[in-house]
């Protein structure tokens, strides 16, 4: 069992701060118009959203199950695609990258405060992703 603690430490430690690591842009708007942006940016290039998450109303619904009083958004959707070429493309590179598909452009509320954004991805073949995922996040904040 000790072998195994400093590996789970360093995989966790790792986890916690990639799953920080996002970049989101402001939304002047309500979060209906900002879901409404972000669906519009992702079919206006032709991709196909596969799932709507609604994270904000499954964190809500289920905060007194869990013990919390804690509301941690007003408001939270995922929206999840893939891109045929982009997602060929980095896995032509490394078939592993399947591991960050589908993608996903979020739209958050909190204190009042909207903003759109995604997950970041690794350097190198990725950056394709990231690339396509910021042009959507910026064109859905009106940027």
């Amino acid at each position: 069992m000790k072998n195994y603690l400093p590996t789970l430490a360093f995989s966790l430690i790792g986890t916690a701060a990639f799953a920080q690591e996002a970049t989101v842009y402001p939304f002047e708007g309500t979060f209906d118009d900002a879901t409404f942006s972000v669906e519009s940016a992702i079919i206006g290039r032709g991709l196909v959203i596969d799932y709507v998450s609604h994270t904000g109303e499954m964190l809500n619904r289920t905060r007194a199950d869990v013990g919390s009083d804690v509301e941690i958004f007003a408001a939270a959707d995922v929206f999840l695609f893939c891109s045929a070429s982009v997602s060929r493309q980095v896995m032509e590179a490394d078939p592993m990258n399947i591991a960050h598909c589908p993608y996903g452009v979020f739209v958050i509320e909190q204190e009042g405060e909207v903003q759109i954004g995604y997950r970041n991805h690794p350097e190198g073949e990725m950056q394709a992703v990231q690339t396509l995922l910021d042009e959507i996040a910026r064109e859905a904040a009106g940027g």
